[in-house]
């Protein structure tokens, strides 16, 4: 038994001294970046160039970061069926193979949001709301016992992603809070609750105004934005 004791002592004095392979900080500080573009148009899209500054501001500050990307109406997202409700809301004992098929999307996307540490959304001003598109990603997205939970109280956002850049854009002026077009405004308010909503408390807007005006105007507003995301990205 003595010697059983001491052989172990000896094998676990040895496996102290065995040298760990030293971590690169670099996958400590590594980040993960989820784009999602939502503009119907590609060409001359404010939402999509302010987008695309962001995205090189951020990688130049994080060169590391990994990212992921979903664009909206290059590749639609599927609206939420009967099927797919259903499947939201069995338990996962009981899903059937016609469920899985109805929610793989929806985990799909969960997946990716969960991956996330910094979600970045383009998003025009369509109808004084957030375009279809957009709607159905968050549909897909948000669901109980993946993205946010409920006791028969209380809500919980379960979302790990730590916080959101959204680019807004706006035809006309006189949406942002006090102005004369504030109460039509139901794109921030909207995107502000239910990303709070599912867990990522830190929203950061950019909103863009006046795209329809002259090319002097626009000019003067977007160098305002992107000098606000550099002081963001930096920060």
């Amino acid at each position: 038994m003595i010697n059983v004791l001491f052989n172990l002592f000896i094998l676990a004095l040895l496996i102290s001294k065995v040298a760990l392979p030293p971590t690169d900080p670099k996958v400590l500080l590594m980040q993960t970046i989820l784009r999602i573009d939502s503009s119907a148009r590609h060409e001359d899209s404010h939402s999509r160039t302010l987008g695309d500054y962001f995205e090189k501001q951020w990688l130049n500050q994080n060169p590391d970061t990994k990212r992921l990307s979903r664009d909206l109406a290059s590749h639609p997202i599927e609206h939420i069926q009967q099927d797919t409700i259903s499947g939201f809301y069995t338990p996962l004992e009981q899903l059937t193979d016609d469920s899985i098929r109805a929610t793989a999307l929806s985990d799909e996307l969960i997946n990716e949001l969960q991956a996330a540490d910094v979600l970045l959304i383009t998003v025009p001003l369509y109808n004084f709301s957030i375009p279809s598109s957009l709607k159905a990603w968050i549909d897909q997205v948000s669901r109980i016992g993946h993205t946010f939970s409920y006791d028969g109280e209380r809500f919980q956002g379960l979302v790990k992603t730590k916080r959101a850049y959204i680019i807004c854009t706006y035809g006309a002026a006189g949406y942002l809070p006090g102005n004369t077009l504030a109460s039509a405004n139901f794109l921030q308010p909207y995107l502000q609750f239910i990303l709070n909503f599912l867990g990522i408390q830190t929203v950061h807007f950019f909103s863009l105004e006046g795209t329809s005006s002259d090319a002097t105007t626009i000019a003067n507003n977007v160098a305002h934005i992107k000098s606000m995301i550099d002081q963001s990205v930096s920060a």
